[in-house]
């Protein structure tokens, strides 16, 4: 009696264990979308196309949040909003853009329209993530003189 009761119990934790591999799990809080592969690709190659790329992804990643939460994911818009303000992304971004890539912004001032974009960015990302202000005000700051 006593073995038949060990065997028991012995057998619930792996009958539990199969039925919760079987039951289906919940979607992602968060989509995101191809941005591994495109931050690999820019990181390891630094191309005007890498870099379009990478913008292009961005843009899709906050226009078209998925997930559970439907928002971009934590830290995205902050990262985007830093790779419109650093050196020279505008400008590569005119030279090496595609048309359809560049369909995205309005005008074709890229040096205005990213900086008034990235300052959006870091708002959006205090406004989504609140916990992250105290990181991103310092930087928010500078970019906005």
């Amino acid at each position: 009696m006593k073995s038949k009761l060990l065997r028991v119990l012995y057998l619930i934790p792996f009958a539990v264990l199969g039925v919760s591999c079987s039951v289906p799990t919940a979607s992602p809080l968060y989509y995101w979308g191809g941005y591994q592969e495109a931050t690999y690709k820019y990181y390891k190659e630094q191309t005007p196309e890498s870099i379009c790329g990478l913008i292009v992804n961005y843009e899709y990643m906050i226009q078209h949040p998925g997930g559970t939460r439907q928002v971009p994911p934590p830290g995205i818009c902050a990262e985007y909003a830093y790779l419109l303000q650093a050196p020279g992304t505008a400008e590569i971004f005119a030279e090496h853009a595609t048309k359809e890539q560049k369909k995205l912004f309005e005008g074709d001032d890229y040096a205005t329209i990213f900086h008034e974009k990235s300052l959006e960015m870091f708002k959006k990302e205090i406004e989504l993530y609140p916990e992250s202000e105290k990181f991103i005000k310092p930087i928010f700051k500078n970019a906005s003189n």
